[in-house]
């Protein structure tokens, strides 16, 4: 592994170079094992704690078949999707290991859902990247079998998201992924800068700017929830870049004040302002609905959202139903705080409004997303930087929501900082780049 670090750290090594290192046959990895997938049975979810199921170990490195390549990861980052993989929750992710079946039917899990680093081997039938190529990861991992999948991946019956529903993900120092979720790292960013958009900001890219998404439009009043997290903090991007404006719901000041550093000026502190959306477990409270919706008329001058973006999922639907304007469009994914939805329906049916489900992002929306990475219109939101070791704490901290915006990983990557090819275009953006940053 040293000698596979040092041909990266070289700046000169070419792809001979890097077919020339042999290949370890294990590697670093944070897993989950099978045997643990009870461990929090009886917990309440806030109290089941990825510190004790997250652990790092070796694991054997896996074949690479046709279509595949071997990655050394110089750097990660964390995802909800780790969270519920590392309290088993909603399910354990070993059902989708039994499913997928082969390689990946393991009694441990490698995690990860994003990565920066370098080609080392690519399969038989790889022909547009080869051995050192600098690399990002998108985490669609999908074997185009079904017709259904030809026009849009994420209608294929069999699309997973690597490093959840498959294994050999990319909090390791090596990962396994087809070649068609690879595209190039951005070069003005550093490896742990580049690693975590990935996920996030594909997912937001389809959510709100696709024709299979809100397909957002310049004038658009867009509701933005939790506008300075993980996924949040790239609608609010992709807002205020494609002439929407963003009214951005936060839960603090220090929230509210990385939006405003984004260029956004509606904004909404749910904590200053108290919301309580339900009155108790099972029943919701549409006064508190109308004070949101009359809080953001008063921003708005009188204009209603035409988009929701939406996530939180539970906590939330019924207000955001309630919110959207006339014929307006509430776009949902992920469902942070519980995926059994309640909303009033009069309040969707008879106002024409529209429920639109959006499930991370085909290869051309990724492409698309990380396009606007490399070229500096659409900045990482990185906030802090952990080593593999401490990658429980990670998803700790993502878990009780104790973030901004992205926390990455150091995997091969001795130091933070390294990386960056294109110091221009990185120098005329380090402002931006380091927003999230200088919030610690």
């Amino acid at each position: 592994m040293s000698e596979i670090l040092s041909a990266i750290e070289s700046g000169d090594a070419v792809a001979r170079d890097f077919e020339a290192l042999p290949v370890p046959e294990s590697y670093r990895a944070v897993v989950v094992e099978e045997a643990d997938a009870e461990m929090f049975a009886g917990l309440p979810t806030r109290d089941k704690d990825p510190r004790r199921s997250l652990k790092v170990r070796e694991v054997p490195t896996p074949e690479l078949a046709p279509g595949e390549a071997l990655i050394a990861v110089m750097a990660s980052s964390i995802n909800y999707n780790t969270v519920w993989t590392s309290i088993f929750e909603p399910l354990s992710t070993f059902a989708f290991l039994r499913r997928l079946g082969g390689k990946h039917d393991l009694p441990y899990h490698v995690v990860g859902s994003d990565l920066a680093g370098v080609v080392l081997r690519v399969g038989p039938g790889v022909t547009v990247w080869k051995p050192g190529d600098r690399v990002v990861a998108h985490c669609l991992d999908v074997p185009l079998e079904h017709p259904d999948g030809h026009n849009d991946t994420m209608l294929d019956p069999q699309q997973r998201i690597w490093g959840f529903e498959t294994n050999f993900g990319g909090l390791a120092d090596l990962a396994l992924v087809k070649a068609n979720q690879l595209m190039p790292k951005p070069e003005h960013l550093t490896w742990e800068e580049a690693a975590s958009p990935g996920l996030v900001n594909s997912t937001a890219y389809r959510q709100l700017v696709s024709v299979n998404g809100a397909n957002m439009k310049q004038g658009d009043t867009v509701l933005i929830w939790g506008a300075s997290g993980g996924l949040g903090s790239y609608a609010t991007q992709f807002a205020l870049n494609g002439g929407a404006t963003p009214v951005c719901v936060v839960s603090s000041p220090d929230k509210a004040e990385i939006c405003r550093s984004m260029g956004a000026e509606l904004i909404i502190d749910r904590s200053a302002e108290g919301y309580k959306f339900w009155k108790n477990e099972h029943e919701q409270d549409p006064r508190e609905w109308k004070r949101f919706g009359a809080k953001i008329r008063e921003l708005t001058g009188g204009d209603d959202p035409d988009i929701v973006f939406e996530h939180p999922g539970r906590e939330t639907f019924g207000a955001s139903v309630f919110v959207t304007r006339k014929g307006g469009k509430i776009v949902t994914c992920a469902s942070t705080s519980g995926y059994l939805h309640q909303y009033d329906n009069r309040y969707l049916w008879m106002n024409l409004k529209h429920i639109i489900s959006s499930h991370f992002a085909n290869y051309r929306e990724a492409w698309e997303a990380n396009r606007l990475i490399a070229k500096g219109k659409i900045h990482p939101t990185l906030s802090k930087v952990y080593s593999l070791d401490e990658t429980g704490q990670a998803a700790f901290d993502v878990h009780r929501n104790a973030h901004q915006g992205k926390v990455g990983v150091l995997c091969l990557a001795p130091s933070e900082g390294l990386g960056v090819l294109d110091h221009e275009l990185r120098d005329r953006n380090i402002g931006a780049i380091n927003r999230f940053r200088t919030s610690d």
